[in-house]
């Protein structure tokens, strides 16, 4: 038990590091409260190379994702958002609707071990059913999950000597736009999503690109 004790720390500690060494200091560790496989959340503030606030889960990685046999997806991933400068981010309550972005990837990271499931890009998650916004102030409902385009690429993977740890991150989505998803299938809906310039830089009130299909323009 001692052993399994040291060799989580050690490995938060390690991604701890990765995090600061590619994308600067981490100022706030947004600590779970659950302590049975607590997923902590580590912010890197905005600084003057990246002007944005990013968030990156540790804790996920601990258990492996019952990835299917024969499948080369990663079994061992962290998630992350990034959030545009003007965020605040208060540290308690926990419950403050600005820190939804913090409670999202909490729920994604337990997800897998919850659901006997497993997590990979391209994959679409709603927020409930029928899915919920995150917060008052926008109606995004759900994420699909994408290699980020807002850290640099060495930071994609991180090398232990027992596991690989992969990270990726979070887009949230409109309702409209999880089904747009559903019924175009991942690449064309990822495309949609590049061709509209729609990066996993979080905007609440941001285009739905879902709706430009009304127009004809699919």
């Amino acid at each position: 038990m001692a052993d399994e004790v040291a060799g989580s720390i050690e490995r938060r500690q390690a991604i701890a590091a990765h995090v600061e060494r590619h994308l600067g200091p981490i100022r706030h560790t947004f600590a779970d409260s659950q302590t049975e496989g607590p997923i902590d959340v580590l912010h890197v503030a905005p600084t003057e190379e990246r002007r944005y606030h990013t968030l990156i889960t540790t804790g996920m990685s601990e258990q492996p994702m019952d990835v299917p046999a024969g499948n080369d997806a990663p079994r061992y991933l962290e998630l992350m958002s990034t959030l545009p400068k003007s965020w605040i981010l208060p540290t308690p309550p926990d419950d403050d609707p600005a820190l939804w972005p913090v409670r999202e990837l909490r729920r994604l990271a337990r997800w897998p071990g919850e659901a006997k499931a497993w997590l990979t890009w391209g994959q679409a998650l709603p927020n409930g059913d029928p899915p919920q916004p995150f917060a008052p102030d926008t109606k995004l409902c759900g994420v699909i999950i994408v290699p980020s385009l807002m850290v640099p690429r060495r930071f994609y993977e991180l090398e232990l000597e027992d596991r690989t740890v992969t990270f990726y991150s979070i887009v949230p989505l409109y309702r409209e736009e999880l089904q747009l998803r559903t019924e175009i299938g991942m690449e064309r809906f990822l495309e949609k999503l590049i061709d509209a310039e729609v990066d996993d830089l979080i905007q609440p009130k941001r285009r739905n690109v879902a709706r430009r299909k009304v127009l004809g323009l699919f």
